[in-house]
């Protein structure tokens, strides 16, 4: 019995000392989309940013590319807001954003299956692992910090070969999002977009032996079917909003984008010191620090408090680099078409702020859209270049991949 009582003093004591570190205001609380008075509602809140999943420096992991560094601590922090946005993103595509995490309590099948996404593990398909590996093909190397809008890039790559999720991710170019493209990338159905080709029997793929991605652990072949023809977004914009530090004339647009129901949070951070921006009180950012360095686990043998802060640290906004990226995620087209308008009324009309463009056809002086697919391999050497000819931009790139 004085082991229970001792258990819940010392979560009531966690649980006061979380509170004490936000401002005393009556200003709301904004959290991706959801607000909250910090004097009302503060179970609530401390629920919300506790239920995100918190990814962190590890260490004591297999060597990445099996003989590079065994922990990211010191490098990796840009990585790990990647893998929290993207985290954030598959929660919202299979729990909900209304969906809370409770301590020892049991969690959902999705919930553990999203997990493993991320474990630090080469078979993960979002773990460091692989992140690090394909940031070499944005000229990155291993051990080398990154920016959000390299880190935008890799998971863009990443997504194509995650079939259970079927994630759309598009990164927007030169400060525009283009509407025509979004929609030709989340609207082509999956069998319409990768047609089977022939093998060298004559038989389809489909038909024949099933193909994978060079060798690809984590692509399923029963992966389940969309439900509609749309494929959950998330959308990546990275921007420069001032030289040396951020413009104040940006600041109140970039708390709108908090407020958006489909707000998937802020990449960025300090000079090479990278945060992952989840709201705003008054004009304190309120985000999951990535810089704490834990060993690295195996979910099957140790529990998921690692993966969920007890913490909410906050910044002055003024202090925040201007280099960032902002994310949201439609789960609908219904709900792009939200965000579109939201968007023009909230920020591009009302504000008269451009942070960004929102144009509706494709730029003509632009090179031609094509929606990025997932590279098919086949047996004959000559069809898998060709098949993979548009998605991989190096030589040293192609070779990571098919370690």
């Amino acid at each position: 019995m004085e082991a229970v009582l001792a258990k819940y003093e010392n979560q009531i004591n966690v649980f006061s000392d979380y509170l004490e570190e936000l401002p005393d205001s009556d200003e709301p609380v904004w959290i991706l989309g959801e607000c909250y008075n910090i004097k009302t509602e503060k179970s609530e809140l401390l629920s919300d940013v506790r239920s995100r999943l918190w990814f962190t420096y590890r260490k004591k992991f297999s060597p990445i590319g099996g003989t590079g560094p065994c922990s990211d601590a010191g490098w990796g922090c840009m990585l790990r807001c990647g893998q929290m946005i993207l985290g954030q993103a598959l929660v919202c595509r299979h729990l909900g954003r209304e969906w809370r995490w409770v301590s020892e309590g049991e969690q959902p099948t999705e919930y553990h299956r999203i997990l493993h996404c991320f474990l630090d593990k080469k078979d993960s398909c979002y773990s460091i692992h692989q992140m690090a590996q394909m940031g070499v093909g944005e000229g990155k190397s291993v051990g080398e910090w990154y920016g959000p809008n390299t880190v935008a890039q890799v998971l863009r790559k990443l997504a194509l070969f995650d079939e259970w999720n079927s994630l759309a991710v598009y990164v927007a170019m030169d400060n525009t999002v283009v509407i025509e493209d979004i929609k030709k990338q989340c609207l082509q159905a999956d069998r319409e977009s990768r047609p089977s080709r022939p093998s060298a029997s004559g038989e389809s793929a489909e038909q024949g032996c099933s193909s994978r991605p060079l060798a690809w652990p984590f692509s399923q072949p029963h992966a389940q079917e969309p439900s509609s023809r749309w494929r959950p977004l998330l959308l990546v914009i990275p921007l420069r909003m001032g030289i040396n530090s951020i413009n104040p004339i940006y600041i109140q647009a970039l708390k709108e984008c908090f407020k958006m129901p489909q707000s998937c949070g802020v990449l960025g951070g300090k000079p090479n010191l990278a945060y992952y921006f989840i709201g705003y009180i008054g004009d304190e950012l309120i985000y999951l620090d990535p810089h704490n360095t834990q060993p690295a686990v195996d979910l099957e043998s140790v529990d998921d408090q690692s993966y969920h802060c007890q913490r909410i640290p906050h910044m002055k906004i003024t202090s925040l680099d201007p280099s960032v990226a902002l994310g949201f995620f439609c789960k609908s087209e219904e709900d792009f078409d939200s965000w579109c308008n939201l968007i023009q009324q909230e920020i591009l009309k009302k504000r008269n702020l451009r942070m960004f463009e929102l144009v509706d056809k494709h730029p003509s002086h632009w090179p031609p859209f094509v929606p990025p697919t997932k590279p098919e391999v086949q047996t004959t050497g000559a069809e898998f270049i060709e098949s993979t000819d548009q998605l991989f931009e190096s030589e040293e790139e192609f070779e990571i991949l098919n370690v």
